[in-house]
């Protein structure tokens, strides 16, 4: 069975990381969860209430991560997932995701980036001339490592698929599996 990495940490946005995490499942592949740590994360729920204008973060479900990002051979994965939420804030100093994240796009491998997961493509340096989408509030961190950004819910450039926030779930997962699908085929 191919496996898929979901990227995750404290904070990561959960249904950012659950409805792919049970998607990529769905279709065949294992989705191995992976963290800082190999260690129980708590995943938040983030929206935005009517009449405000910033997004209210609320505790939600947990996730386990079964391997370190230090313990990860990327040669091993045929894809990625990078969720949202306020895990990428801290987790794009990893170097060890750095690593990571530089394989799949240096051996143009399927990568999925939903919201503030766009923190840690643009930290890896793999985005300059790329499209991508994200929250709004990231625009500035996409745009000033090289990237155009783009308000939909499904920007596909290259072996990179984005969208904006878990709104946009059915629409660049629709994508993500397609892509690994043919990944798979030709691989």
């Amino acid at each position: 069975m191919a496996k898929v990495l979901i990227i995750i940490g404290d904070a990561a946005e959960a249904l950012d990381t659950l409805y792919p995490y049970f998607r990529v499942r769905e279709d065949g592949y294992e989705a191995v969860v992976a963290g800082p740590q190999a260690r129980v994360y708590p995943l938040v729920m983030h929206e935005i209430p009517p009449g405000w204008d910033i997004t209210r973060e609320g505790p939600s479900y947990h996730l386990k991560a079964e391997i370190a990002f230090r313990d990860i051979d990327p040669n091993d994965y045929i894809g990625m997932f990078i969720t949202g939420g306020r895990a990428p804030e801290y987790l794009r100093y990893d170097e060890d995701l750095m690593r990571i994240t530089r394989h799949f796009f240096e051996h143009q491998k399927p990568v999925a980036v939903v919201c503030h997961g766009a923190e840690i493509v643009a930290t890896a340096g793999v985005i300059k001339g790329k499209r991508i989408a994200t929250v709004a509030k990231c625009q500035f961190d996409v745009e000033v490592c090289g990237a155009t950004y783009v308000n939909e819910g499904c920007v596909r450039d290259g072996n990179m698929v984005s969208g904006r926030t878990w709104h946009d779930n059915h629409l660049y997962m629709a994508e993500f599996m397609r892509m690994l699908d043919a990944y798979e085929q030709v691989d």
